[in-house]
């Protein structure tokens, strides 16, 4: 490998990860699939899972070749939420001796969960867009993970369901912040509180996902033709346009026409506008610039 290349995140994607598979599935197409990879484990997430998303999607976000992201699961099932019986879950932290002082393992377990927090939230902060393919089982993290993803499919075999009330905690990594944005606070508060399943259909009504095929094999054709579609349009208009509908989640109407208005007044001067304009009065496919 030459030395320039070592450091680079194409060199780095390419050590690989324990929980994930990364790869472009088609060499033609700049999109790359983020597939969770622990199918005996029912892709429970583990701290290695929560090490490895932030760190693929911050390589992907930084790779000019990867213009979509499909992020999927492999085995039956796509995520059976945090890995319970692994070590460093902070949902099974010891129990304090008598004595003890609280403060202490109180502040450790909340930094746990922040960063636990930090990698879904990676996987929205990535400025390309993700694109969720569910199949299976959805359960309690794995509800958190396509919450953060920007366009959500599924299967008709998929179920979503929120299980942390029964267990006893509260869903504590973006679920109760993302899902009332994504399908209203009912919607949000029914499934939070009662904990019960839902299948792909009621999850497409209640617009927790905006497409469901008829199987796994659809599913993964489906999605892949959506990313790629993504792939070719303007790299800077797309990725402007998930900044801005990210932005404008959290503030103000008012506010959001401003950011938007102030995004465009740099970006409107882009090559590949004059590019689209020209390629729409020619009746041709456009052309856009690489990253």
């Amino acid at each position: 490998m030459a030395g320039g290349d070592r450091g680079s995140p194409e060199a780095e994607l390419r050590r690989g990860f324990k929980t994930l598979a990364v790869t472009q599935p088609d060499p033609s197409a700049e999109v790359y699939e983020v597939r969770l990879n622990r199918p005996a484990q029912l892709n429970a997430l583990s701290p290695d899972a929560f090490a490895e998303i932030p760190r693929a999607m911050a390589l992907l976000d930084r790779i000019p070749s990867a213009r979509a992201i499909v992020l999927s699961a492999a085995g039956p099932h796509f995520c059976a939420g945090i890995d319970l019986g692994s070590p460093g879950n902070p949902a099974m932290a010891p129990s304090r001796g008598a004595g003890d002082d609280p403060a202490p393992a109180a502040e450790g377990l909340r930094r746990r969960i922040l960063e636990m927090q930090a990698a879904l939230t990676a996987i929205e902060r990535c400025r390309k867009p993700v694109v969720a393919a569910v199949h299976g089982a959805c359960v309690g993290g794995g509800v958190e993970v396509v919450a953060a993803c920007d366009i959500r499919c599924c299967s008709k075999d998929a179920t979503f369901v929120l299980k942390e009330v029964d267990m006893a905690i509260v869903a504590d990594l973006g679920a109760l912040q993302r899902l009332p944005r994504i399908v209203g606070y009912g919607n949000a508060a029914d499934l939070a509180l009662t904990g019960r399943k839902i299948t792909a259909m009621e999850a497409k009504e209640m617009g927790l996902v905006s497409r469901v095929f008829n199987s796994k094999q659809e599913l993964d054709a489906g999605v892949a033709k959506i990313a790629k579609e993504i792939s070719e349009k303007s790299a800077w208009a797309v990725m402007g346009t998930k900044a801005v509908l990210l932005r404008s989640r959290d503030i103000t109407v008012e506010q959001g026409l401003e950011h938007v208005a102030t995004w465009n007044a740099a970006m409107l001067r882009s090559n590949d506008l004059e590019e689209a304009i020209k390629a729409f009065l020619e009746k041709r496919k456009p052309v856009f610039s690489k990253l």
